[in-house]
């Protein structure tokens, strides 16, 4: 069985942040602390991120230095080994702030004109 273009983990990566931004787009901290459907939802797309960064060529990515390879891996790890430990905190930060650098980042790849 072929394997996926590896355009396509990247338009993966464009729709989890799509999804986690609609998800808290309306939410306070607290808010999204209180929600556990929306708190699973948005760690389930940051694993899906992680999952499918390490789907992409090695060669593109050392092309990307400014996208912070080590730190979606390592998120990945701790999403996906250390669930209960996870910060909801550092959650939140992360999509208010890292996801949206990494969607500017990633604009223009995994579209169909790509």
């Amino acid at each position: 069985m072929p394997r996926r273009d590896w355009l396509l983990f990247v338009g993966d990566m464009q729709e989890a942040i799509e999804k986690i931004g609609a998800y808290i787009e309306a939410m306070t901290f607290a808010d999204f602390q209180a929600d556990g459907r929306t708190v699973d939802a948005v760690v389930h797309n940051l694993l899906v991120i992680g999952e499918a960064a390490r789907c992409l060529p090695a060669a593109w990515k050392e092309q990307h230095p400014e996208i912070d390879w080590i730190a979606i891996n390592g998120l990945r790890n701790r999403i996906a080994h250390e669930y209960f430990g996870l910060s909801l905190s550092v959650i939140w930060e992360i999509a208010q702030t890292d996801l949206p650098i990494l969607r500017q980042q990633l604009a223009g790849w995994g579209d169909a004109d790509a």
